[in-house]
């Protein structure tokens, strides 16, 4: 863990991205062929020959709930709320009025890593410990609470989820300090007044917007989880939301990065 940890703050420091991120991207990436492979032996080798045309027609409503997926994480991702901005010092050439992003979803995908590792971890120690607590009490209430495949591991899964994207989100955009900036800045945002007014206007509108994100995160990654529960699905198409989320979520982000270095770099960016 602190290999991996050390070397996902060198990508980050020396390379292109979040290291961390990039190191779970690169992960989930390597495990798509060997969940494409199970699926094809599932639906389309191993099973008699009267199941295979509703098995293709259930791949089809498959690739089409992904491409949707997709769209939609997309469109949630790069979504924003534009605060209207105006300047009490006036520069030639300089413009009067400009506008402040806020992201729809702020936080990103952090929220998913951080509560994927709240729910892997623990079962991951239980597991090292060998088979020699198997049977005890504890040893299966730990299993149940910490499993994507049960239904109070599900809701705790997306509970860290929802409250890691509103924690994450006041991270990401501190309200005070945002506000402490514009206010020297010389700018204002209309009709709201600088300083603490500036601040609680921000907190509350980050605060709506990430109920926004966190209901859509968790929807994502819960819905798949849910489904393969109930039609006892292959548990990769389970996590597939989550995996969705964290895939489309670091390739935007470091499209954004490498954009921005083009750009800085005098080149056409690539992006628009």
């Amino acid at each position: 863990t602190m290999l991996v940890t050390w070397l996902g703050e060198q990508i980050t420091e020396r390379g292109i991205g979040n290291g961390v991120s990039m190191i779970i991207f690169a992960g989930i990436i390597s495990r798509l062929p060997a969940s494409i492979k199970e699926l094809i032996e599932d639906y389309f080798i191993n099973v008699d020959q009267s199941d295979i045309w509703l098995n293709a027609i259930f791949m089809a409503l498959l690739v089409i709930a992904v491409l949707i997926v997709i769209t939609l994480v997309t469109y949630v991702q790069q979504a924003e709320r534009k605060i209207p901005i105006q300047y009490t010092k006036r520069v030639a050439g300089a413009p009067t009025s400009s506008y402040l992003p806020l992201k729809v979803n702020a936080a990103g995908v952090i929220p998913v890593i951080f509560a994927s590792s709240f729910i892997t971890t623990p079962n991951a120690i239980i597991q090292a410990l060998g088979s020699s607590y198997k049977g005890e009490t504890w040893y299966e209430v730990v299993q149940t609470i910490f499993s994507y495949n049960t239904v109070p591991g599900a809701i705790i899964y997306t509970v860290l989820i929802v409250a890691f994207t509103f924690f994450y989100a006041f991270v990401q955009v501190n309200p005070e300090k945002l506000a402490e900036n514009l206010q020297k800045q010389g700018s204002y945002i209309p009709s709201v007044r600088p300083g603490k007014g500036t601040e609680e206007y921000v907190s509350r509108l980050l605060m709506r917007l990430s109920t926004v994100g966190s209901i859509f995160l968790g929807l994502v990654a819960l819905l798949p989880i849910i489904a393969q529960m109930a039609w006892n699905l292959p548990q990769s198409i389970g996590l597939g939301g989550t995996s969705l989320l964290i895939i489309i979520g670091v390739a935007l982000d470091t499209a954004k990065q490498l954009e921005g270095l083009m750009l800085k770099r005098k080149y056409t960016g690539f992006i628009n």
